[in-house]
């Protein structure tokens, strides 16, 4: 006998949408992904979304998460403090239309620094919930902003955001490297010199100019150039946590990117521990529904 579902869960993000039919004891009964994030919505037609989505996965109560709690949104969700917990998203979750909560994000905002995130946060309070990673954990969540997250007795204490991937889309699309970015970016000599060279970076911008100058004067492939910057960017990123020898580093990403952030953390003498992100996210957001009234 199929179990009946009792709720949709949603991690809502800026490009993409991923759903769960979710079951009551929180097994997965259906899924589906795609490109409907909230770039791709106009602000009015989020009924509509909604609406397709029951039609596809049943008519049950939603939970969301993510960029749909955003300015960007559908309704721009107070932000929560950190230190935060799964206790910490449930109050601060709010009901936009019937059968519709959307979760907050956190906020951090200590010793002059200012950061936040929309999403992340479920899947490393998830994973620490479900026993995938320790109470007290270091997560790196590689992306367009890669998402740094320390763990203390089971709550998001500090995190930090990396425009990585964003300053590589840059620089690729605009400005002096323009058309020398093209190639693949792959695992391999020139990534790793690239690492070693963004880790001890304190000149991000000179160290980025230095591709362009290595092709031009004959000393790099013109092949090589992508997989260098790359390696400059995500090395300086990977170098600017504190020491890592030794640490373990919980990986919630999977595919080429997070190869090239493993490679990264290795090099800087870390342990990867690579953890399945949706399975995160889901234990996340079924824990907080656990916690809703």
């Amino acid at each position: 006998m199929t179990a009946k579902g009792a709720y949709i869960a949603v991690d809502w993000g800026t490009t993409n949408r991923r759903a769960w039919l979710m079951a009551g004891d929180g097994a997965v009964l259906a899924s589906e992904s795609d490109g409907r994030g909230v770039l791709a919505i106009d602000p009015a037609a989020y009924d509509a979304e909604v609406a397709g989505l029951r039609s596809r996965l049943g008519d049950h109560p939603i939970l969301a998460a993510g960029m749909i709690g955003s300015t960007r949104g559908w309704r721009d969700i107070p932000y929560v403090d950190a230190p935060a917990d799964l206790a910490a998203l449930a109050r601060g979750s709010v009901d936009v239309a019937p059968g519709v909560t959307i979760l907050p994000g956190v906020a951090l905002r200590t010793n002059g620094r200012a950061d936040v995130m929309r999403g992340e946060e479920v899947q490393a309070l998830g994973a620490t919930a479900a026993g995938l990673a320790p109470a007290d954990a270091l997560f790196c969540q590689p992306g367009t902003h890669c998402k740094w997250i320390a763990m203390a007795d089971g709550a998001l204490a500090d995190f930090a955001t990396a425009m990585t991937g964003e300053l590589f889309a840059l620089v690729k699309a605009h400005g002096i490297l323009a058309g020398m970015l093209d190639g693949p970016v792959a695992d391999g000599p020139a990534f790793h010199d690239g690492l070693a060279r963004g880790m001890r970076a304190r000149d991000l911008t000179v160290a980025l100019f230095e591709v362009r100058a290595a092709v031009l004067l004959g000393m790099r492939p013109a092949a090589e150039a992508a997989s260098l910057a790359s390696g400059i960017l995500i090395g300086a990123d990977v170098g600017a946590q504190a020491d890592l020898s030794g640490r373990d580093v919980h990986l919630l990403a999977s595919g080429a990117l997070a190869d090239l952030y493993a490679a990264a953390i290795v090099a800087a003498g870390g342990r990867v521990a690579a953890l399945d992100s949706h399975a995160a996210f889901r234990a996340g957001i079924h824990a907080i529904r656990e916690l809703l009234p």
